[in-house]
């Protein structure tokens, strides 16, 4: 799906939707809880349709080991490979798109020490064998997600487990929210400063009443559009929360002052395409983004997809392994932008448009479906023109 955009202020109040990796934590622990249908406020998405459906499958009573089918969602990937082995001894996993070429090292290493089965061939990665309590050591420079995967599978073993981290954790707010919604459902973990992890062995996963709070990952794109010149007001979102993406709210600040602004991405990585949108529009200013080598491998090239979008609309930037550099203009320009299959470049694209100087096409707008299905809706219910081609 292709969309044309008239550039136009954006007015009006908006609440992002639940959060989406609240929603995948929830939705894990529910599962093995028994108690999804008390969960409030779920996020609808493509990439919660994949846990919803693995975890399904995963907890199948039939015989075997269960195809799950994961999309293009690196959570519902990572957080399911250690339950598979403990709860079904094994899992076929296939997905689309990049998913499938994404760093899984941190849990090879893991799997050749404990000799577990593992092959990965033709798109798909075969796993079968036995986790045991122990200690499980894991880099935290690739990805979070690895320490997520083992604090929901490593709490149902018979005795007691410990993560160390071998390296300085990055996205440390995502397992934050790990820890949190853990313990909502009854799982105790020991978080010693993000370093070791201690897991009592023997736990169940408990029922609980679960609401989801607003995404500020999304927020991050409302908070562009206001840079933008739009007339936004957000609500619904927890200063509180244990969402790292949060501090947009004050980037946002730091973005409308002078100078260069250097900001560190390693624990906000998410936050590149928003904060990028945003840097575009400081005339004559410099950004430095930082700490963004992991975004080498998401749906995109992310580092190269987001300087691509900038360049489409005239923006000088500059790009290298692990960041981005760029210049702001008062001159955006009419073009078209490749959405790169990413949802998060879709809609720092739709926000950018709205300042430029004539009509934006997106291509493969469709990518939103991803994390926010109704970002168009509510783009045009804000006053855009967005306008299906």
């Amino acid at each position: 799906m292709n969309i044309r955009i008239t550039p136009g202020r954006l007015r009006g109040a908006v609440t992002p939707p639940p959060s989406k990796s609240l929603s995948h934590r929830a939705l894990i622990a529910a599962y093995l809880a028994g108690s999804v249908d008390r969960i409030a406020r779920l996020a609808d998405s493509q990439d919660l349709a994949a846990t919803r459906r693995c975890m399904e499958a995963l907890l199948d009573v039939e015989d075997g080991f269960p195809t799950l089918d994961c999309g293009e969602s690196g959570s519902t990937l990572r957080f399911l490979i250690p339950l598979a082995l403990v709860t079904r001894g094994g899992a076929k996993f296939v997905g689309r798109g990049r998913l499938m070429e994404r760093p899984m090292e941190p849990y090879f290493d893991i799997f050749r020490r404990a000799g577990v089965h593992f092959e990965r061939t033709g798109g798909a990665l075969f796993i079968s064998g036995a986790l045991t309590p122990g200690v499980y050591e894991l880099p935290g420079h690739v990805s979070s997600q690895f320490v997520t995967g083992l604090l929901y599978a490593l709490p149902l073993l018979p005795g007691d487990s410990e993560i160390a981290v071998t390296s300085p954790l990055e996205s440390r707010d995502y397992v934050t929210m790990t820890v949190d919604a853990l313990k909502k459902y009854g799982v105790s973990v020991e978080n010693q400063a993000f370093q070791r992890f201690f897991i009592p062995g023997g736990q169940k996963y408990t029922p609980c009443d679960y609401t989801v709070e607003a995404d500020w990952s999304q927020a991050a794109f409302w908070y562009a559009a206001r840079f933008a010149g739009g007339d936004i007001a957000l609500s619904g979102l927890d200063p509180a929360s244990p969402q790292g993406d949060k501090t947009v709210a004050a980037l946002e600040d730091r973005l409308r002052g002078r100078g260069e602004v250097d900001i560190d991405l390693s624990q906000i990585p998410d936050l590149l395409p928003p904060l990028a949108a945003m840097a575009a529009l400081r005339t004559g200013e410099t950004t430095v983004f930082s700490g963004a080598a992991r975004l080498r491998m998401k749906e995109s090239d992310r580092i190269a997809s987001t300087a691509a979008m900038l360049r489409a609309f005239g923006v000088t930037c500059a790009e290298r392994a692990d960041s981005l550099t760029v210049t702001g203009t008062d001159a955006l320009r009419s073009c078209t932008v490749d959405g790169a299959n990413d949802h998060r470049i879709v809609m720092a694209a739709a926000i950018l448009a709205t300042a430029a100087d004539g009509p934006v096409t997106v291509l493969g707008a469709e990518a939103v479906n991803k994390s926010y299905p109704t970002f168009f809706e509510e783009f045009n219910r804000l006053g855009g023109i967005a306008d299906v081609l």
